[in-house]
């Protein structure tokens, strides 16, 4: 599997780690609701087709980076930096 890394190019998967689900949002980490971070933390979808997650480049310019795989067949449908995704946006407090 290749990804292609906005700042480096196109490259190896073994220089990217898997960082996790970029669909779900973190609880505020001053809230107690214990059923909320039950559900952030033990929670998955077993998604099959495509799939938004994030990804470092360890291996390299060491960026976060939001990628949409395709789960069934691991083609990657796009990749961005993580600060410029839906969900980077949605969880940053004022």
């Amino acid at each position: 599997m290749r990804i292609t890394c906005p700042h480096c190019g196109r490259r190896d998967v073994a220089e990217f780690t898997y960082q996790g689900d970029a669909n779900r949002l973190r609880p505020d980490p001053a809230s107690t609701d214990q059923a909320a971070w039950n559900a952030y933390v033990y929670d998955r979808v077993n998604t099959r087709g495509p799939h938004r997650e994030f990804w470092q480049h360890s291996g390299g310019c060491r960026a976060h980076l939001a990628v949409e795989r395709d789960t069934a067949t691991h083609a990657i449908l796009s990749v961005s930096y993580a600060r410029d995704s839906d969900t980077a946006r949605a969880g940053r407090r004022p």
